[in-house]
């Protein structure tokens, strides 16, 4: 078949070379947006006469047909077509004769690529940030059922303070919703149409592109032509904010790892969500989690590389950027994968909450409460900081925790001590008293979950 610029050529290009340049194996999904795409320029082109309304008509049915045939898997796909955008145009010039022909008049496969790029990444925001919003709401599930499992909290993974399991759902709770926050702001900045402005230069055409763009639902247009057709921020934006999401999942799997291990044994995963060993009979592994925080990896790497790609490319369009897409398919649809998975892998988990109350009663994680209780008492707070630490240094020579500790002993290292030092290391005193905005003290983790909840009411 000859190439649409072999006028321009004496001899065909080699085989290897037709291979190399091919972009259809990985941009044939682009194809429902090339199709209305190019049905709105077509729509366009009739409207303001620059081809006859019947040509228009004609092509507009016929990229119909052609669309329904792809979706049912009745459309042949051949390597000689190069891109998604000839093997349609081809398929419609086969179908409607020189009407097809006149299509791509007032614009370039430069532009059309661009526009089909913003239309499916624009789609598949939408698709991710629905699943982020599922993940978010089981968190606050989570949350609601847990607000007195109490738990110890981690420094450098020492035991440190008491917390919630409830105020860790809504740590990560508020992570994710972050991450919906940027990919939204990702989408507004890509929705804007950069059709028409052909290969780099616009058109002689009298075009009208804000007609198309709101054909295609955009809110605006690119306003500088040579930026229309060579930017790919819109991407790699797209591709950083994946990548902090992935971030957050892959902490998020570290402690659902630790948690599931003998040693801390806080929850149990459900044998649908786990996997076994080939030789060890005892296992049972936490391979989703494990599997999510290895592709954050992966996700990485689709930034980098595209980072890599577009970092010395001068205007406007260069064939290097046909390597924008694979990367960021492949990072959607690894993001995609995770998220159903990890959000059915959390709800269908069993909580341990008797080993995450023993784990806190462990560790001194109530030392800064017994050293609050003294600066309340008008110690000054360092001085109250080095008693109590003098404290937990005698209790592990001599195997005690600060709630066996005898009073004796207390009034020994200050006379400020009293018998209500007890209730004030309490676990659950620890927990209940730490009421300020953002703790883990039950009514603060509840105005959390309503915080989480109105913005899931808001986000529908």
């Amino acid at each position: 078949m000859a190439k649409l610029w072999s006028g321009r050529f004496d001899e065909d290009t080699d085989r290897l070379v037709d291979e190399l340049n091919a972009s259809l194996p990985f941009d044939k999904r682009l194809y429902r947006e090339d199709v209305a795409g190019s049905v709105a320029h077509a729509e366009m082109l009739g409207d303001c006469g620059i081809i006859e309304q019947s040509e228009a008509s004609a092509i507009v049915a016929a990229l119909g047909e052609i669309l329904a045939d792809i979706d049912a898997g009745k459309f042949e796909f051949s390597l000689a077509d190069e891109d998604i955008h000839m093997a349609i145009e081809a398929e419609l010039t086969r179908r409607v004769g020189d009407a097809g022909k006149r299509l791509h008049t007032a614009r370039s496969r430069n532009d059309q690529i661009a526009l089909d790029f913003r239309l499916y990444l624009k789609r598949e925001i939408s698709a991710v940030r629905s699943n982020l919003l599922a993940l978010i709401s089981a968190l606050a599930d989570i949350a609601e059922k847990n607000l007195d499992a109490i738990m110890p909290a981690y420094t450098h993974l020492q035991r440190a303070q008491p917390s919630t399991l409830a105020h860790y759902m809504m740590a990560y709770a508020n992570m994710l919703r972050r991450d919906v926050t940027r990919l939204e702001d990702c989408f507004d900045r890509m929705d804007l149409s950069p059709l028409g402005s052909g290969a780099l230069a616009g058109t002689t055409y009298p075009i009208d592109r804000k007609k198309v763009a709101d054909k295609l639902d955009f809110s605006g247009i690119t306003e500088n032509s040579l930026d229309g057709v060579s930017d790919r921020d819109y991407a790699i934006e797209l591709l950083s904010d994946l990548s902090i999401l992935m971030m957050h999942l892959s902490r998020f799997s570290e402690e659902i790892i630790l948690w599931c291990s003998w040693e801390f044994k806080f929850i149990e995963l459900a044998d649908k969500y786990s996997t076994g060993s080939s030789i060890m009979p005892q296992k049972k592994n936490p391979d989703v989690a494990e599997l999510v925080r290895g592709k954050t990896g992966r996700v990485y790497g689709d930034l980098v590389a595209l980072l890599t790609v577009m970092k010395a490319l001068p205007l406007a369009y260069n064939k290097d950027m046909q390597e924008d897409k694979e990367g960021v398919f492949d990072a959607l649809d690894t993001v995609q994968k995770c998220l159903p998975v990890f959000t059915a892998m959390l709800q269908t988990m069993t909580i341990r909450r008797d080993n995450m109350r023993k784990a806190a009663a462990e560790g001194f994680i109530n030392a800064t409460d017994c050293a609050d209780y003294l600066v309340k008492k008008g110690l000054p707070f360092r001085d109250a900081y080095t008693v109590v630490g003098k404290l937990v240094n005698d209790c592990i020579a001599t195997g005690k925790t600060l709630e066996t500790l005898a009073l004796d002993d207390y009034k020994a290292a200050s006379p400020l001590f009293d018998t209500d030092v007890y209730d004030a290391i309490s676990l659950e005193t620890g927990v209940a008293e730490r009421k300020s905005p953002g703790g883990p003290a039950p009514d603060a983790v509840k105005a959390q979950i309503s915080s989480i909840r109105k913005f899931l009411e808001d986000s529908q």
